[in-house]
């Protein structure tokens, strides 16, 4: 008896199992079809530039990422993948009867059968939801495929058919696609894969979860199919098999990506941020968070913000390693500024026409009676200076002269201010912080604080601050911890309005640039002291539980806080130590190509009271007391009486007795005791009067 010619007894091998298994043919889709159903198994947070911030899977059971058109495939890929899984994949409709026929003997001779599906068939099958991967492999199931197969080529071209099947192929683990394997286990973009990485890629298509031995062998017997004998299989099995396929993404920016990333989308959302500023950031926190371990200090946080647009350029939010709370946003977290919040004082005053960055403010000890006792505050030196310019006392962060100068603006003045700046904390009444809110004993966060000093750097105009670009939703600030709505929200001020004026705000920037004025406390030579022109200020929490340095350039505002998320102390780590490094590096950094000139200087102005302002006293406040130091001369102890509105013809009484005009401060020398000083006009009628005491 003659044999039957090989694809006779393919067919009717296939045809018999294709009778006994009764299935038909599954319906196929078109190609546009199936591409545009094509979902990202990630969400990937971009940078300005397109780079990829941070992935977050949203697929729990496949890797998969954005559809790659076969124009963007490597041609060694191609070439090697059609030669690994079906050489004549150009010649046949479909279904390649010559492989079937051999694998038909094959299966009648005992012997192993060699895959016989084509890519064509391969790709029916995963399109086709009834099959898995047990079923495939019956007659019935390969009927099916072939059928599918032959509908795909009727609808289908050759290079439509390839770019879906290396879209949809699982390569290794869960890596479904080229674009995910070439990105996963090489690191590069699928037209970037070389020809040893390419047979790699090949080669685990039949084995996924081959060791680096086995992968290699593979890929050099494909080498030589494709006339590739010298291809460096090697190297790229061994660094294929290295990488940990369930290994952490790009994650450099995982607190924003919270911000930006819905958990039930995917995709690639572009932010405002900049990738390598974000790693420059990060980096430096990392570093000087080693230098001071020491000191219990665990935590820390960086926020870079361009001051003319708003958009956020660096968004690192925790120390990452180096924390015990890597999840928590400290960015967004509230705690004490510190002195931080000075400077907004002392621009009230200068808005108030109060002050002039050269009044002088005494800095002697002083008391004042609070609904908890009395009232001391004390410098960071320990230290009392006696009169000294307002230019000092903010520069050189003295905190006595910062409550005498809360007591001149007003504390509901001051926390109205803070509010048109955007913190959201300062729901209460000024009563409720009481004189220690001039030193920063409420809570701020560093997204607020950031923005409040940009607003300083952009002459006293506050806008909202983005970590998405406006075209791509407009301001994306964070939520607060709390549960809060984002600061500006809170405050109906997500519009551009003005807190302070010009003059004012180029006051404050003056000051906080002046190298001299900050001597006092920090010296000539310190990290706030930089090549180029910058503003900045320092703050210290009580207890040193929190540190910061914000300040601004010609062109960004950057601010770090550096401290234990769980909320405690440091040992001996100010703002200075702390977080000054940081901002300093990461200003020399965004300055190492562009220049940051000085503004022009803000002109000389003299104080003089508003416009139909009431005559009050501004200082002393209501139950001050003062404490004489024995070991200060007496003249170094005057206690400056100081009055807003008053006119020429105003005179000063204390305990009823004559004191002196009331048009200009009055430097009077204590004597120890309680006192009542009024501000009287002409008809020596009294506006305004205080009770004070001296011990």
């Amino acid at each position: 008896m003659r044999a039957l010619p090989a694809v006779a007894v393919a067919t009717a091998l296939v045809l018999g199992g294709a009778a006994l298994a009764g299935r038909g043919a599954p319906p196929m889709p078109s190609f546009a079809d199936v591409r545009a159903a094509h979902r990202p198994s990630d969400a990937r947070l971009l940078d300005r530039n397109g780079i990829v911030l941070q992935e977050m899977r949203t697929d729990p059971h496949v890797r998969r990422l954005d559809w790659v058109a076969l124009a963007e495939v490597s041609p060694a890929l191609r070439n090697a993948i059609v030669a690994a899984e079906d050489r004549r994949f150009s010649a046949h409709r479909g279904v390649d009867w010559r492989a079937l026929a051999r694998a038909a003997l094959a299966r009648v001779a005992g012997r192993p059968a060699g895959g016989a599906s084509t890519i064509t068939m391969q790709l029916a099958a995963l399109l086709d939801g009834a099959s898995d991967a047990t079923s495939r492999r019956d007659l019935g199931a390969k009927w099916r495929q072939m059928r599918g197969a032959w509908a795909l080529e009727r609808r289908w071209s050759k290079d439509e058919i390839l770019e879906a099947y290396l879209n949809r192929v699982t390569f290794r683990g869960d890596l479904e696609g080229v674009g995910a394997a070439a990105s996963v286990l090489f690191g590069k973009a699928p037209h970037g894969l070389g020809t040893g990485e390419a047979l790699v890629l090949a080669a685990l298509l039949r084995a996924p979860n081959a060791d680096a031995a086995a992968m290699a062998a593979r890929a050099r017997a494909l080498a030589h199919v494709v006339g590739e004998p010298d291809a460096d299989v090697a190297g790229a099995a061994t660094h294929a098999a290295a990488r940990d396929v369930r290994m952490a993404r790009a994650a450099s920016a995982p607190h924003a990506a919270r911000r930006l990333l819905a958990a039930d989308a995917a995709g690639d959302v572009r932010s405002t941020l900049d990738a390598a500023l974000q790693r420059v950031a990060s980096e430096s926190l990392r570093r000087q968070l080693l230098t001071v371990r020491e000191g219990r200090v665990g935590d820390g946080a960086v926020l870079v913000v361009d001051d003319e647009s708003g958009d956020v350029l660096a968004y690192v939010a925790s120390s990452g390693e180096l924390s015990r709370a890597r999840d928590v946003d400290a960015i967004v977290a509230r705690r004490q500024p510190g002195s931080a919040l000075k400077p907004f004082l002392y621009a009230l005053a200068f808005d108030q026409r109060l002050l002039t960055p050269e009044s002088l403010i005494d800095d002697a000890p002083l008391e004042i009676g609070v609904a908890g006792g009395i009232y001391r505050p004390g410098n960071y030196d320990e230290r009392f200076h006696g009169l000294v310019p307002a230019r000092v006392a903010l520069a050189s962060s003295l905190n006595v002269p910062a409550v005498r100068t809360l007591g001149l603006v007003g504390g509901e003045a001051f926390t109205a201010r803070l509010r048109a700046l955007g913190f959201a904390g300062f729901r209460e009444s000024a009563e409720f912080y009481g004189p220690a809110v001039a030193l920063g004993s409420a809570e701020v966060s560093l997204w607020e604080l950031v923005n409040a000093y940009r607003t300083l750097a952009n002459g006293g105009v506050w806008t909202p601050i983005r970590l998405a670009p406006a075209a791509g939703g407009g301001d994306a600030a964070p939520q607060h911890d709390n549960g809060s709505e984002a600061a500006h929200r809170d405050n109906g001020t997500d519009a551009a309005h003005r807190v302070y004026g010009a003059a004012a705000a180029a006051r404050v920037a003056d000051i906080l640039a002046d190298r001299e004025a900050r001597s006092l406390t920090f010296g000539l030579e310190s990290p706030l002291a930089t090549p180029f022109w910058t503003a900045v200020k320092t703050g210290t929490s009580s207890d040193m539980r929190d540190n910061w340095c914000v300040g601004f350039s010609a062109r960004f505002t950057v601010g770090v806080w550096v401290g234990n998320a769980s909320g405690a102390s440091m040992r001996q780590v100010s703002g200075i130590t702390g977080a000054a490094p940081v901002w300093a590096e990461v200003m020399a950094w965004l300055h190492r190509t562009t220049p940051s000139v000085a503004p022009s200087a803000p002109p000389a102005e003299s104080p003089a009271p508003a416009a139909a302002a009431p005559a009050r006293i501004a200082a002393p406040v209501a139950g001050t007391r003062l404490a004489l130091d024995p070991d200060l001369p007496a003249d170094r102890q005057r206690v400056p009486f100081v009055a807003s509105g008053a006119d020429a013809a105003m005179r000063w009484r204390i305990d009823g007795a004559d004191a002196g005009p009331a048009s200009q401060p009055l430097l009077w020398e204590p004597r120890r005791g309680a006192h009542r000083l009024e501000l009287v006009d002409e008809a020596r009628r009294s506006h305004d009067a205080v009770d004070f005491s001296v011990r």
